[in-house]
């Protein structure tokens, strides 16, 4: 073979040079990027050597060094020393949002019951009608005005988490308080404890900041005390993420006395929780679990808790109130204020019109009826998955063997739904492939809904057939 020719030369990616231009790293590292994130690019694939590729490409080795810095520096590759670099995990289910085409009935992305909008808009028509609400248009607090707090920790208060003023802050949606959490309270390198299956912005935004997520065995009532304790004592952990309520993508609800156990092993290790209880309104308006506590009530001088009302309340205001000890207060201002991820004044003096009037309880309940007559058509189609009367937005299904979740994404699609596979999702190699996220409350109407179970449940037997002839 002559040297630099590569024509039968076995590489896991290969850009096309034709479409390179300079400077040759940025567009490199932009080819890399786009096919990560289109999923052409698996996660933990392993790259080609960087001299390798500089000798494809017949360009400097510094060259393909710095496409690769590039990248790795937005969290889309990870180098492992002796053994090379890696696609980082969860990298590609960014966007899990496709556009409605040709009938595509949306089931993976979690919308929340849209219709409650003419609720929101009229307690917009009357926060503007009011001669003060010029002010809104004007520079505001960066933290949240003294009514907006106060109405935030109404509503903590009425999921069980009591804070005083000074404790809480606003932030622009729950991934941005997640971010501020993650900027101000921990630094790379830095070890979170998560279940084997997270929430993919959450991994794709502590890859992006160079903290280390260690996966934690899980079973039907969330994180394991047993595997938490034994990574505790092996491994320097400073904190775990938990989404205690519906945790996703799992949809576990997370009982009492997990929650206690739990507790005690977090704090004879002093970790940092990060709580994401987006979806505690199910639970406390739904009355399914009227005894689970929050972990900011079980440990509350080692607890940050978020709480965003995109799913109860509106998805649009991008709001979240985030609670915390007062050991924390001055590291999350500083970071709130150093990145400005503060909400919208105006998004916050709805969300707390929508709270003090009392509205937002009665958007909550008809949530919570809407997503009572979609569990019911769900467990028409799969009665075999119910296990307690939450109602949930989303489910968690098995699927059959020998179906990977990357297969039954590919099929769903082809024949008109889209879901989210648990490859998506995972945090390990072991049954990565087994489940798939179905979203109950995305689809436009209930025989929408219906449909898509079907054609799901189908997909389902026509795969367990094909295997058996």
């Amino acid at each position: 073979m002559p040297v630099n020719s590569f024509e039968d030369y076995p590489m896991s990616w290969r850009p096309q040079k034709s479409k390179l231009e300079k400077p040759y790293y940025l567009s490199i590292a932009a080819s890399l990027e786009a096919d990560i994130l289109s999923g052409k690019l698996p996660e933990n694939t392993k790259l080609p050597p960087q001299r390798e590729l500089a000798d494809f490409l017949d360009l400097n080795l510094s060259t393909v060094t710095r496409a690769y810095k590039l990248c790795e520096l937005k969290g889309l590759l990870y180098a492992v020393t002796g053994r090379g670099t890696f696609v980082s995990p969860g990298t590609s289910a960014q966007n899990t949002f496709i556009e409605k085409d040709g009938g595509v009935i949306e089931m993976g992305m979690i919308k929340p019951f849209y219709e409650n909008n003419y609720a929101v808009r009229n307690a917009a028509r009357l926060v503007l009608d009011r001669e003060e609400s010029i002010r809104l248009f004007e520079y505001s607090s960066p933290l949240g005005t003294k009514r907006q707090i106060n109405a935030a920790r109404k509503w903590l208060h009425r999921i069980g988490v009591s804070a005083r003023e000074e404790n809480v802050l606003l932030s622009a949606g729950a991934q941005n308080a997640l971010s501020v959490i993650l900027i101000s309270l921990f630094k790379a390198g830095d070890k979170i404890a998560v279940d084997n299956f997270t929430y993919t912005n959450f991994k794709g935004l502590a890859n992006s900041l160079h903290v280390q997520l260690i996966a934690v065995p899980a079973d039907g009532y969330g994180t394991s005390p047993d595997g938490l304790l034994t990574i505790c004592k092996n491994t320097e952990i400073k904190g775990i993420y938990l989404m205690p309520t519906c945790s996703n993508p799992t949809s576990i609800f997370m009982p009492q006395s997990r929650r206690t156990e739990l507790a005690e092993i977090i704090k004879q290790f002093h970790l940092l929780v990060i709580e994401d209880d987006i979806y505690s309104f199910l639970s406390v308006y739904g009355h399914t679990a009227p005894d689970a506590k929050p972990f900011f009530s079980l440990v509350p001088e080692q607890t940050v808790h978020i709480c965003s009302i995109s799913k109860a309340l509106c998805a649009g205001l991008r709001v979240a109130f985030i609670a915390f000890p007062d050991r924390y207060r001055e590291p999350l201002v500083s970071g709130m204020l150093g990145i400005n991820l503060k909400t919208v004044s105006l998004n916050s003096e709805i969300i707390a019109e929508l709270i003090e009037s009392g509205e937002a309880e009665n958007i909550v309940k008809q949530k919570i009826l809407s997503a009572r007559k979609r569990n019911q058509i769900f467990y028409s189609v799969f009665p075999s998955s119910q296990t307690d009367h939450i109602e949930r937005f989303f489910h968690w299904l098995q699927i059959p063997a020998h179906l990977t979740s990357e297969d039954l994404e590919l099929l769903a699609l082809q024949k008109g739904i889209h879901v989210l596979g648990s490859h998506r999702f995972a945090m390990q190699n072991e049954n990565k492939s087994s489940y798939v996220r179905v979203s109950i409350a995305s689809p436009d109407t209930e025989d929408d809904l219906r449909k898509g179970l079907l054609i799901l449940k189908n997909i389902f037997k026509e795969k367990q057939m094909n295997f058996f002839v």
